[in-house]
């Protein structure tokens, strides 16, 4: 069941709006005669979404929509326009606000605005909530780099959650996971040097989907996991390669390796992460951020 809160300062508008919304089995009603009224039933009651009127006394629609994504970024919210308030609905479109219905038309558009809305709201909030409860995460992943960016927008998110780093920490630490995931794919387990980057670059893209079909290199996957806390953040990545000798890693600093594609990822990991340990067997590798005192939070 999906609970919408119906905010109108009048009790028949309160009525109709809840009469076309219980035509659906699955969405449960609150109700708030006005803004005020409604942040406090929202301190108790957590709505999925918010249908509000627009002109009320105490607190008109645009009070409450900016109120609502200040304290509930995740809650959608409705309006109900009619004669007098298109000024405040526009206002509150651009504050925030993620529909309007006309009153004169809410027979016919109301249930469907909502339930798309709920459609699409319902599993950001269910999965806002689950990352709440998380301390950590494993995947394991097949050889295929879409998934990449998909992985790294998830730990991403949860790194605001715990209020790692600062936005530009956030993206720091990002860049460093794509780099050391990308090496996991390419050198790891598809075992493609380097330096064949550094030549014909179609041919390499060519290598690496006939690799990527090809036994045993198809059947590898990428282990991540990730654990994140307010003071540090630990991320192991380890592949299905035959590794190597972490020790014969070049300075990626030196002057000379510096315009070499084969050494950047290694010298992102190392200048965005405060450690970056390999494993003997070199097929794992640990990055880890620690809080920096000049982090203010990521925004």
């Amino acid at each position: 069941m999906a609970t919408v809160l119906v905010v109108d300062d009048s009790p028949v508008d309160r009525r109709v709006v809840g009469g076309l919304l219980a035509k659906s089995p699955t969405i449960e009603i609150e109700y708030a005669s006005d803004g005020e009224e409604a942040i406090a039933i929202m301190k108790d009651v957590r709505p999925n979404l918010v249908v509000t009127d627009m002109i009320m006394p105490n607190m008109d629609g645009l009070e409450l929509v900016a109120a609502i994504v200040k304290d509930y970024p995740l809650v959608p919210v409705i309006l109900m326009t009619g004669k007098g308030s298109e000024r405040i609905a526009v206002d509150a479109l651009k504050a925030g606000a993620s529909s309007y219905v006309p009153k004169s038309v809410l027979q016919d558009l109301l249930l469907e605005t909502v339930e798309n809305l709920l459609a699409m709201a319902l599993e950001e909030q269910t999965l806002g909530r689950m990352m709440d409860c998380m301390t950590g995460c494993c995947f394991s992943i097949d050889n295929d780099v879409s998934m990449i960016p998909a992985l790294i927008n998830y730990v991403r998110r949860f790194i605001r959650k715990t209020n790692l780093c600062d936005e530009t920490g956030g993206i720091r630490t990002c860049v460093a996971l794509e780099e050391a995931l990308n090496n996991a794919l390419y050198h790891g387990n598809l075992e493609l040097d380097s330096k064949l980057r550094e030549g014909d670059r179609a041919a390499y893209r060519a290598m690496v989907e006939e690799r990527r079909n090809a036994a045993p290199y198809k059947s590898r996957k990428i282990h991540v996991s990730v654990s994140v806390a307010s003071d540090r953040g630990e991320f192991v990545i380890r592949d299905e390669g035959p590794g190597f000798d972490p020790s014969e890693l070049p300075d990626p600093t030196a002057p000379t390796n510096l315009e070499k594609p084969s050494g950047r990822g290694l010298l992102l990991m190392r200048t965005f992460m405060d450690d970056v340990a390999y494993n003997s067997q070199g097929n794992q590798v640990t990055l880890v951020k620690h809080r920096n005192s000049s982090d203010n939070g990521f925004k």
